[in-house]
């Protein structure tokens, strides 16, 4: 499609990466099961290891490119690396963009995942320094700059505390002292943020949530300036072997097409939600970026259209009544993961690695709770019915 630029972000989920396949008339690109593609007739002169052109699989796919395309489409991006799963679109990043003695900034609630690289693996193993501060507290992020500060990194909203950081701000922050800024957005999704257009270098997302959404699909992406992304392709995904499989990206394809409508009742309907449990007795306390008590209610107001899906929050009980709570639940699902169709809920108890890092509320233990597309009149009763079998 060449007028991409031109067209709203609706039709873009619809049309861009998408064509006529040319050898059966189908308006809907193949899935591609292929791991090796027909050479030219002179090879001598191929780049074996060539990311943008389809040699081998493990360099890169047709079902991988059309995703790609769409997806820089839709976050305002030059290129996009789609890669195997969340973790490895962001171990790319930090693979690619720090090297021995550099050092990096990061929100210090973060996915486990990310945690654990920075605060053990990265320092451990390669020498890598890592600050972990409260990415929402901006003097907390000049104050960690140092010389050798090659990346900062944050998650906004962030998981589970659903806390907002400044992009924009922090965009300053960066371009001053050298440094690139990758921002997680996976809570957010394309339609809810758009952080390259605040400033950002990279935005990541865990394809696996919102954006594929059907909870059937793994993969991640990055997407940024051509020339950054070509040296993650180059670096994290041909040699490291991070490639997405042509089926996932077939499915996240698919799943795109619908993300304006599905976020938007993600977001009604947690808004909803979270307005029921901040009024209700037994809860303790509520994080939703979209509510007015949020402490980053205003900055997740000027950099998002809207709040999402994901709502972490505490009851007025222990343990056992916690997890009592949960299993009581009949629609809502005790399970990991955001962004399904169906609504989601996981309980971390006052153990969990990261406990040091929360705010005061989430440090006896927290629900972080996905809403899903059920209704959400249906959400808030199974929510009563379940408070009231645990006496709440």
């Amino acid at each position: 499609m060449d007028n991409k630029d031109e067209i709203s972000f609706i039709t873009k989920c619809v049309h861009v990466g998408n064509d006529i396949d040319k050898e059966t008339g189908a308006i809907r690109r193949p899935l591609t099961m292929a791991n090796s593609y027909r050479l030219p007739e002179d090879a001598s002169t191929l780049n074996w290891s060539d990311p943008n052109n389809l040699v081998y699989t493990r360099n890169t796919s047709a079902n991988q490119i059309y995703l790609q395309e769409r997806l820089a489409a839709l976050e305002g991006g030059e290129d996009c690396v789609v890669l195997a799963s969340g973790v490895s679109a962001l171990s790319g990043v930090f693979f690619t963009f720090l090297d021995k003695d550099s050092h990096v900034i990061c929100s210090n609630v973060s996915y486990v995942a990310v945690y654990r690289l920075l605060n053990q693996y990265l320092p451990e193993k390669y020498g890598i320094e890592a600050t972990l501060v409260d990415s929402a507290n901006i003097d907390e992020i000049k104050k960690a700059i140092r010389p050798n500060t090659k990346l900062i990194h944050i998650e906004t909203p962030g998981n589970p505390t659903t806390r907002v950081s400044d992009i924009a701000e922090i965009s300053k922050i960066a371009k001053k002292a050298g440094a690139l800024l990758s921002v997680d957005s996976t809570f957010a999704s394309p339609y809810l943020q758009q952080p390259l257009k605040l400033g950002a270098d990279l935005v990541v997302h865990s394809l696996t949530k919102y954006i594929n959404g059907h909870g059937d699909a793994m993969g991640g992406a990055v997407i940024g300036k051509k020339e950054l992304i070509n040296k993650i392709k180059c670096e994290a995904m041909v040699n490291v072997g991070g490639a997405i499989s042509p089926f996932n990206a077939w499915l996240i394809m698919r799943g795109v097409v619908t993300l304006p409508l599905r976020m938007r009742q993600h977001s009604e309907s947690a808004l909803k939600i979270a307005q029921f449990l901040e009024n209700y007795p037994a809860v303790k306390f509520v994080a939703y970026p979209g509510l007015k008590s949020h402490p980053q209610h205003e900055i997740a107001k000027k950099q998002m259209s809207m709040f999402s899906g994901v709502i972490s929050f505490g009851l007025n009980a222990d343990v056992e009544t916690h997890n009592k709570f949960v299993n009581s639940l009949e629609i809502v699902i005790s399970a990991v993961s955001i962004g399904h169709d169906e609504s989601l809920i996981v309980y971390t108890g006052p153990k969990d690695e990261r406990n040091h890092f929360y705010p005061e509320e989430f440090k006896d233990g927290h629900l972080r709770f996905s809403v899903g597309l059920e209704d959400p009149d249906d959400i808030i009763n199974d929510l009563k019915q379940a408070f009231k079998k645990c006496g709440l």
